[in-house]
């Protein structure tokens, strides 16, 4: 059961309980508006990744400026999103367990929902639970371009495993899933564009081999926000993965373009908000929140309007700041501050809601209502 919303529309940002997952409406719509410019007339679609936001009303926020669906990696996120009325939904992941699978199934009386294989043991058991519940769904081939985690081999095997799928009649043939994580988070532009550049090689390498057992890929699907130019120059993916760019964090701004700039396709829309409760000593501060309401997997968040103020130090319900007190002014006993998180995903997955900010008030709030979802 969600907790109750920290803050009520028309609060002022320095009423709302600590800790709290703030929104900038400003930076977030822009940042799903320029997602949409930067795909449109390209034929290539947009499916972003729900995982970053796990919201379904995020998720159909997209939808209205044209993305196709979304992805989702849970059986549980993917419930989420079709109940809260996303029309096509893609577990970009593989499933297994009868439990999970009939859960699926039952999914697809209400949406278009399709999910990924990389085996066909995962094929047979797709089968017999669609047989169950007399449904049918979609399949997608994953392979692996570069990640090193799921995903059959491109190429023949690959081709072999979609004609398994295809022969099946309780299953069909979609495409393939052919995404790679790890290029998103390489820092220079170089590293990313020959990352991309491999996986767009298997890719291709799949195809030919489809098109030799006679079938045919209508969805090709991957990409990320960090590699999304390069993927979208490709000219092999149908549809784009991206899912970080509505948010973003301070692992992603670490990307740099081919000057070696900083990458700034896409503004800070994600904070949390936290509350100085000790002032013990000149130099150092500590917060309100900790490990249980921002992930530091990444890297320990930025303190995002205090120049010369930085986190050191994390334990699970304080963050501790500090600076140089000869040199910089510090924050008060009671003040609220904003912290980019290094990693978005799962910050957000450690609240219940998005409170969302324009003009120094709370405008509205958005469950999230996908938090949780790990089945």
């Amino acid at each position: 059961m969600p907790l109750a919303p920290p803050a009520l529309p028309g609060d002022a940002v320095d009423a709302i309980d600590t800790p709290a997952l703030l929104l900038d409406l400003d930076a977030f719509e822009a940042n799903l508006d320029a997602m949409a410019a930067r795909v449109a007339g390209t034929g290539v679609a947009l499916r972003p990744h729900a995982k970053t936001h796990k919201s379904s009303t995020i998720a159909r926020m997209q939808v209205a400026r044209g993305a196709v669906g979304a992805c989702v990696q849970k059986v549980g996120e993917a419930e989420a999103l079709v109940w809260g009325g996303v029309g096509s939904v893609l577990v970009s992941n593989e499933v297994w367990g009868d439990a999970k699978l009939r859960r699926l199934m039952g999914l697809t009386r209400l949406a278009e929902v399709m999910v990924c294989v990389d085996d066909a043991e995962q094929v047979w058991a797709l089968e017999r639970a669609a047989e169950a519940c007399g449904a049918r769904i979609e399949v997608l081939v994953e392979i692996d371009v570069g990640q090193g985690r799921c995903g059959i081999a491109p190429g023949a095997p690959a081709a072999a495993l979609a004609e398994r799928v295809a022969h099946s009649t309780r299953l069909g043939f979609a495409g393939l899933q052919a995404y790679h994580g790890k290029a998103q988070h390489l820092r220079s532009d170089a590293e990313r564009k020959a990352a991309i550049a491999h996986a767009a090689a298997a890719v291709r390498e799949t195809l030919a081999a489809l098109t030799e057992r006679g079938l045919h890929a209508r969805i090709v699907s991957g990409g990320g926000t960090g590699a999304f130019a390069h993927e979208l120059a490709a000219g092999v993916w149908t549809e784009l993965q991206v899912g970080s760019y509505a948010l973003m964090d301070a692992d992603y701004a670490r990307n740099l373009d081919a000057t070696g700039a900083p990458v700034r396709d896409f503004a800070q829309a994600l904070f949390v908000l936290a509350t100085v409760i000790s002032a013990p000593a000149p130099g150092r501060a500590v917060l309100d929140v900790g490990h249980k309401g921002v992930a530091i997997d990444s890297g320990l968040p930025l303190v995002a309007d205090l120049p010369g103020v930085t986190v050191t130090g994390a334990s699970d319900e304080h963050l501790t700041l500090a600076w140089d007190p000869a040199t910089v002014t510090g924050p008060k006993l009671g003040e609220k501050l904003r912290l980019i998180p290094g990693h978005c995903d799962p910050t957000v997955d450690r609240h219940d809601w998005f409170v969302a900010v324009r003009a120094g008030r709370v405008e509205t709030l958005f469950p999230i209502d996908a938090r949780g979802a790990m089945r």
